[in-house]
């Protein structure tokens, strides 16, 4: 039996007034094996400038402020780590995995150390949870997180838990990070490109924790799984599925979809989020244009109003919502339910072709585009359409805020398709 482990020696990372402490640092041994990770004190302290943290060591010739030199501390390190080698080998000689009970306790009976006081420190540390939570909260009143952004972290959240309820940073490694990856592929039974997602909201994490001296483990700086990918279908209405959806006569049992129809329309006509959309005021309605400060990005656009635009906002001029707001704007979730009840009231049945990985395997599907619609997809119909109307790049960019051509690459060649296929009608005169 092999018991992998890994046995180093590092400063404790402590705070003091919101400051890491640098001297006098208390030297652990850390030891990570099978899902645990336990800190053992090794009864030294040095300055942090006086450590090698390459070599997990104390540099030659430095001493503490009880003036034990290099050697001494090193030569205990030393006999620290071929007792610990020691008693995993035991172990693995009578074929058993340790608890972490069992590992403190023969270590200390090995070495005649007491760490009961280690113990209750380390499990008055902050959990990995706890400080996940720490960053939702930094991070998310810092950047001014929507709520889909919140519940994309929770969702994250849900699936650490649910791989390891007592994960810890040091347990990350490349080994543990690759487990993760299978976890969501085979167990949670997500597409390639939704797990790229879950990782790279992992490593947001992990760098922010890393930064604020959280941990010390930077091996997910280099972990890069290999994904297979294809490129995101982008979903839109062509104007003749856009005049479909506008003139459907909406049933009289099903009115509350007549609100809804006029705030998609509004996106597909000033490329506007959802978010900006939910949170337009009055204020921000000019005489023949719209003044906002994005939510998600922080820019500020101006957004010149059409007959189209004009016409919606005229139609609830007069109506008085909440907060000043200036349309009837329901919640995204609810908005992407009804959307899709609409659309397919509407007969928008073409058949879109979807291909997606889930590992290794190619998965090739059809679904009829009202299944696809969700609010997004009138910022992506106002710019298809715009570029296939001729309108420039450049012009189209400065309404959506968009800051790189590379962004609007994939709508260009959207449009440039839809220009060849009107130019070929001509064939048929």
């Amino acid at each position: 039996m092999n018991i992998k482990r890994n046995i180093i020696f590092t400063l404790e990372r402590r705070k003091k007034n919101n400051v890491l402490v640098t001297d006098n640092v208390p030297i652990r041994m850390r030891v990570i094996y099978v899902g645990n990770r336990i800190d053992f004190s090794t009864g030294y302290r040095i300055d942090e400038s006086k450590w090698e943290s390459d070599k997990q060591r104390v540099k030659n010739g430095c001493t503490n402020k009880l003036k034990q030199s290099s050697s001494e501390i090193n030569g205990d390190l030393l006999k620290y780590y071929t007792d610990i080698q020691d008693i995993f080998k035991a172990f693995e000689v009578a074929d058993t995995t340790p608890t972490a009970e069992q590992l403190k306790s023969a270590f200390n009976k090995k070495c005649g150390k007491d760490i009961s006081d280690e113990t209750e420190s380390e499990l008055s540390k902050a959990s990995f949870m706890n400080i996940f939570d720490e960053f939702v909260k930094e991070c998310g009143t810092k950047n001014n997180w929507t709520d889909s952004t919140y519940e994309k972290f929770a969702a994250v959240k849900t699936h650490l838990t649910n791989f390891n309820s007592s994960l810890t940073f040091e347990v990350l490694d490349e080994s543990c990070l690759s487990e993760y990856v299978i976890y969501l592929r085979d167990k949670k039974d997500l597409r390639n490109s939704t797990i790229g997602k879950q990782i790279g909201f992992l490593k947001w994490f992990l760098r922010w924790a890393f930064k604020k001296g959280h941990h010390n483990n930077s091996a997910f700086e280099l972990f890069k799984p290999k994904l297979k990918n294809t490129k995101k279908k982008v979903i839109f209405l062509t104007w003749e599925e856009l005049n479909k959806l506008r003139e459907y006569k909406i049933p009289p049992t099903k009115q509350y979809l007549e609100r809804v129809r006029d705030v998609f329309l509004f996106t597909c006509f000033t490329g506007l989020r959802y978010s900006d959309v939910y949170n337009l005021k009055t204020s921000d309605i000019k005489d023949n244009h719209i003044e906002i400060t994005t939510v998600k990005t922080a820019d500020s656009l101006i957004i010149e109003l059409n007959n189209h635009s004009k016409s919606i906002l005229e139609k609830y001029k007069e109506v008085h919502f909440e907060n000043n707001k200036v349309l009837p704007v329901i919640t995204n979730q609810k908005m992407n339910e009804y959307l899709k009840e609409l659309a397919e009231l509407a007969k928008i049945n073409e058949p879109v072709g979807e291909t997606y990985y889930k590992g290794n395997q190619r998965i090739d599907e059809v679904t009829p585009k009202h299944a696809l619609l969700g609010t997004h997809a009138g910022r992506r119909t106002f710019i298809c359409n715009a570029l296939s109307l001729g309108i420039p790049p450049q012009v189209v960019m400065k309404w959506t805020g968009h800051s790189d051509y590379k962004a609007m690459k994939p709508y260009i060649d959207i449009a440039d398709k839809i220009k060849a296929s009107a130019m070929e009608k001509f064939n048929q005169l």
